[in-house]
């Protein structure tokens, strides 16, 4: 039985090096640290630095930016789990009293909210959190740019709100939340809400000379759930994992799969550069793969965490500086080189364990007028309904009680899949939304919408 490489092959260590050390040199980073995750562990680990002597590893703390968000992300999906809010809930319902009350959980997770990017004068990355010691602070007299819904508008306030949200819903504080039940859950502890040695400093690095400044290192406040956080490659690798196949004693695997669903409305240019937001994720076309993951950068730190579930592959890298590589091109790099160096080995194949017959009855070739699907069986019990050549609507169907299914995703998704027998028991047709899909390209013997020329099919002569 041939099972996966558990280590990555000389070959495609070297190339990941290889990679990260460009990045450094070409970025001017004082150091950079990668991760690569695959199948759920950690299979390499590289770093590189101007200072000689012994590197940062996988458990030297950086500074990970908006990477909190998706932890603030997790804590309100938990909330939603146990019941106790629904992301369709305006924020004045369980919050009252912010001004920004209207916008709804979700639309804030999405950064959908309408809220300012920013919160007022002086910039919160590089002054103290104290000097907002209130939500009102963090809001300022106007919160809204746009109407609540409307678009995508990345909101560093309306994180804080969401942290204020666990807060007011849990009794405790933020990062006392976090800390029991995400990170010891998950056993982060490497990742912490004030440095904890062995840490970077945060530099900048002048553009137009290879001469230092160090960064201030402030405590966020009230901002902490949009940007506080410190961690390591070794603590986001597992974090990646984690977002990768869920974790029950966190989020089960159906929650995290919710939150790298696309949740916002893209801009035009969103659309050709592929990109769009989820509940806490970025989500991003790129290079032909799917990736979702989050960057972050606070004054003196640049972050990126970045996953391809399909290959299930994941990276990882920070750095000390408040500009220089493109951390996220460094990440979908990183990802690409073992997914194309080491494609995942898939499962054996192995026929289902049994089989409902009159749902067997129903796989095979189905026609939408003249458009030709097919309607395949997976061992889950689920069906999926997609077309025999070419582009087009396709879904897979969960399976009710009453022997319907439910369309989960593209055009399909929430729509109902029935089977229509005949009075003898024979399959009529299939009834999907009002379309009726039958055994042949327009069944005289089905109830076709507006019916079939009694004539039937011709040629001209």
């Amino acid at each position: 039985m041939t099972t996966p490489q558990k280590e990555l092959l000389p070959g495609t260590r070297r190339a990941l090096l290889h990679r990260i050390a460009v990045a450094q040199a070409e970025g001017r980073a004082p150091s950079l640290v990668a991760a690569v995750v695959r199948g759920g562990r950690t299979v390499w680990h590289g770093a590189r630095t101007s200072v000689d002597g012994h590197g940062p590893d996988e458990n030297t703390q950086y500074r990970i930016g908006s990477i909190t968000k998706t932890f603030t992300a997790v804590l309100v999906l938990r909330l939603r789990d146990e019941g106790l809010l629904d992301l369709g809930d305006p924020l004045e319902k369980h919050l009252p009293a912010t001004g920004a009350g209207e916008a709804t959980i979700a639309e804030l997770l999405a950064h959908t909210g309408g809220l300012a990017a920013e919160s007022p004068a002086p910039w919160w990355e590089r002054t103290p959190g104290s000097l907002r010691p209130g939500l009102a602070d963090v809001l300022g007299e106007q919160p809204f740019r746009h109407p609540a819904g409307r678009r995508f508008h990345y909101s560093n306030p309306g994180y804080t709100l969401l942290g204020a949200l666990v807060e007011k819903v849990r009794g405790a504080s933020w990062e006392e939340v976090l800390r029991a039940e995400v990170l010891e859950p998950l056993g982060l502890e490497r990742t912490s809400a004030q440095p904890q040695a062995p840490h970077a400093g945060g530099w900048a690095v002048h553009p137009w000379a290879d001469v230092l400044l160090p960064e201030p290192t402030e405590d966020l406040g009230r901002m902490a759930p949009a940007g506080q956080l410190w961690s390591t490659t070794g603590d986001l690798a597992r974090f990646a994992s984690f977002l990768t196949h869920g974790d029950d004693r966190v989020l089960t695997a159906q929650t995290v799969r919710e939150m790298r669903m696309p949740a916002a409305p893209a801009e035009a240019a969103d659309v050709v550069d592929g990109l769009t937001y989820g509940l806490g994720l970025q989500i991003q076309s790129w290079d032909g793969r799917l990736l979702v993951g989050h960057s972050g950068s606070l004054p003196g730190f640049l972050a990126n965490l970045t996953v391809s579930v399909e290959d299930d592959v994941a990276a990882v890298v920070l750095a000390n500086c408040t500009s220089g590589p493109p951390l996220f091109l460094v990440g979908a790099d990183l990802v690409r080189i073992v997914a194309e160096a080491e494609p995942r080995i898939p499962e054996p194949w192995r026929p289902m364990s049994d089989v409902d017959v009159s749902v067997l009855d129903l796989a095979g070739p189905w026609y939408w007028g003249t458009h030709a699907f097919a309607l395949r069986l997976s061992a889950d019990g689920a069906v999926a309904l997609e077309p025999l050549s070419g582009g087009g609507r396709r879904s897979r169907f969960r399976a009710n009680s009453d022997g319907t299914w439910t369309g989960l995703e593209g055009y399909y998704a929430g729509e109902t899949l029935r089977a229509v027998r005949r009075p003898d028991g024979r399959v009529s047709h299939l009834d999907l939304g009002s379309f009726v899909f039958t055994r042949r390209p327009y069944d005289e013997t089905a109830p076709v919408p507006g019916g079939v020329d009694p004539a039937g099919w011709r040629g001209i002569g």
